[in-house]
């Protein structure tokens, strides 16, 4: 995967990328972030959505918008900057794109050859791809298409969101249909966020994402009840155990031959 029989953690780069907006790309950098900085990480956190920047709405994570708006179009010329600090400073970086920065940002990692230009520079590129149920079921698959078939690395995690409906194509699973079994061997594995009961696990996701505050922040509040701690603990959980599932630790050679594990009949939040 890399030139570098290992790479650590804290040369990689994460990016949350998908072309759909409202799909919880920035829910799935939050998550990230909190989980490499329970990890004892330097963790650097990028918005680069030129509308909302939800991400950077978290004020716990310190999260640094990257304005990228000029003429009211997006100024490709900004990445370049992204990319100096992706390459010279150190520690474990997390990169929110928005929807309207999904196709001038990957047409840039291609058109740039960033891929290889970040691993020739003992950086880890892992993409964050989220798909969901639903109406957005197509576009979210279209979305993971464009990144999976381009990319040549097996490095792309997908975050499965079962909010808006069951990912399912014609009664298929996510592993049984034609566009991933086709990019399969571009899968790192798959991250769920089960959906439990929604009057009390759900009211509590949403209160919490509605706040833009971290797990730990919503734990310590007084305005979540002692069992809504309890419920966001079980949910922050399972969350860290299936991160620490796909090794974002390890080595680049051991995730490279790693078998890709999709999340079956997974329920997921927003």
């Amino acid at each position: 995967m890399a030139n570098k029989s290992a790479e650590p953690l804290e040369n990689s780069i994460h990016l949350s990328l998908q072309g759909k907006g409202g799909v919880g790309k920035s829910l799935i950098a939050s998550i990230l972030i909190q989980y490499f900085e329970a990890k004892g990480c330097d963790v650097h956190a990028v918005d680069t959505d030129p509308v909302n920047h939800t991400l950077a709405q978290y004020k716990q994570l310190n999260v640094e918008p990257l304005e990228l708006l000029k003429s009211g179009g997006v100024d490709q010329r900004k990445f370049d900057d992204l990319m100096e600090r992706l390459v010279t400073e150190s520690g474990t970086f997390v990169v929110d794109s928005g929807a309207a920065t999904f196709v001038p940002l990957w047409f840039y990692m291609l058109e740039n050859r960033v891929v290889e230009f970040l691993q020739k520079s003992g950086r880890r590129l892992v993409v964050h791809s989220v798909v969901t149920g639903g109406q957005g079921l197509a576009d979210t698959l279209s979305g993971f298409n464009q990144v999976a078939e381009t990319s040549r690395d097996r490095n792309v995690v997908v975050w499965l969101n079962e909010y808006f409906g069951p990912i399912r194509l014609d009664g298929a699973p996510l592993a049984d249909m034609a566009v991933y079994k086709k990019n399969r061997d571009k899968v790192l594995g798959s991250v769920a966020i089960v959906k439990r009961n929604q009057d009390t696990f759900g009211r509590d996701i949403e209160e919490m994402i509605a706040a833009k505050i971290t797990f730990d922040e919503a734990i310590r509040s007084d305005e979540f009840s002692i069992m809504a701690k309890q419920r966001l603990k079980i949910v922050k959980e399972n969350l860290f155990a299936q991160l620490d599932a796909l090794n974002l630790c390890g080595t680049a050679k051991r995730c490279a031959a790693a078998a890709p594990q999709i999340v079956e009949n997974a329920v997921v939040a927003s």
